[in-house]
This record gives C-alpha cells, sequence and structure tokens, in this order.
C-alpha cells in the first residue's frame, strides 16, 4: 500500500473516498481512531492508502480534479 493523500479536513477525506469508490480504487484511511482520541486538535493527520496498482491512476484522478497533493 501507498500513502495517496493525507489531511485533517473530513469533508476532503470523505470526497475523496467517494471518488476512489466510483472509479473502483479501493482505499484505507489510517490514523482515523488516533486522530479522534488526540481530541481532533489537527495534530495527526489522516492517511489515504491505495494498492500500489491503483497509485497512478488515483493521482491521475486527483489531478484532473484539481486535488492538491502535498508531500
Amino acid at each position: 500500500m501507498k500513502e495517496l493523500f493525507r489531511s485533517n479536513d473530513p469533508v476532503k477525506l470523505s470526497w475523496l473516498q467517494a471518488l476512489l469508490a466510483d472509479s473502483e480504487i479501493e482505499c484505507l484511511i489510517l490514523d482515523n481512531h488516533a486522530s479522534v482520541i488526540e481530541g481532533s486538535i489537527g495534530a495527526i493527520q489522516r492517511r489515504v492508502m491505495v494498492s500500489d496498482d491503483d497509485l497512478e491512476h488515483a493521482l491521475e484522478l486527483m489531478n484532473q480534479t484539481g486535488v492538491e497533493i502535498a508531500w
């Protein structure tokens, strides 16, 4: 699995999950529970992970929709 995106913004994360699902790309959100436990102060960002095989297609989708990839 490769990291595709990380954010504290639940709206962006939800939107990205829907975008990937529409393109039949499975994703996994890591650090979701840790982010909630720390009180949602933004110290721990949630990471969107995709399979190695889907990474290129997912990056292409994000680029087409204007999502900034900040690594």
